[in-house]
């Protein structure tokens, strides 16, 4: 889990989950837009929410939690099946903004090893364009590219592209005194 002061934890978990309440809950009427939240009721929730309310435990007879977490839409069957067949091919950054962080918080709470190893592939195949495009000078017009990468696959870029530039000015440096 991430720092509790970082901004990126924050913000990833500020993304949506779907969850599903297990059972009424009419005190909770803000997150329905007023309406009482029915048994069944499936609603977005920042991903914090979501998971204190799936691991709360209701006073009185009833087992079982407020609410189910369920796995996000960006890490769902349709996004994973386009990852699977050509990880380059994914708009990342349109699924979730800090889409491997979300990926993350999300493997803590479920035991899906087939969404790890996808993501983990999809990270390994994107980080070598990255890598190539940050150290080439010939791609002058990454915007469009930048553009469709998430937070992690942004801060790569940079720091890829910095290491670079740094590079080359070392060896021109060390060629004038040669």
């Amino acid at each position: 889990m991430a720092s509790y002061y970082s901004p990126d934890a924050i913000l990833t978990d500020s993304q949506k989950a779907p969850c599903t309440f297990e059972l009424t809950v009419p005190q909770l009427t803000p997150l329905n837009n007023g309406s009482v939240i029915d048994n069944g009721t499936k609603l977005e929730l920042p991903l914090w929410l979501a998971e204190m309310l799936a691991v709360s435990k209701p006073a009185g007879p009833s087992s079982g939690s407020l609410a189910s977490l369920d796995m996000p839409a960006p890490l769902g069957p349709r996004v994973m099946n386009a990852l699977r067949a050509d990880p380059k091919s994914v708009d990342i950054r349109a699924q979730a903004q800090r889409f491997y962080g979300l990926g993350e918080r999300m493997l803590e709470l479920f035991e899906d090893e087939e969404v790890g190893d996808v993501l983990n592939d999809t990270f390994k195949l994107r980080a070598m364009e990255i890598a190539d495009r940050a150290q080439n000078t010939r791609h002058v017009q990454d915007t469009d590219f930048i553009r469709g990468l998430d937070e992690s696959e942004r801060q790569l870029f940079l720091t890829a592209r910095e290491g670079s530039s740094a590079v080359k000015s070392w060896f021109e440096n060390n060629s004038r005194r040669d």
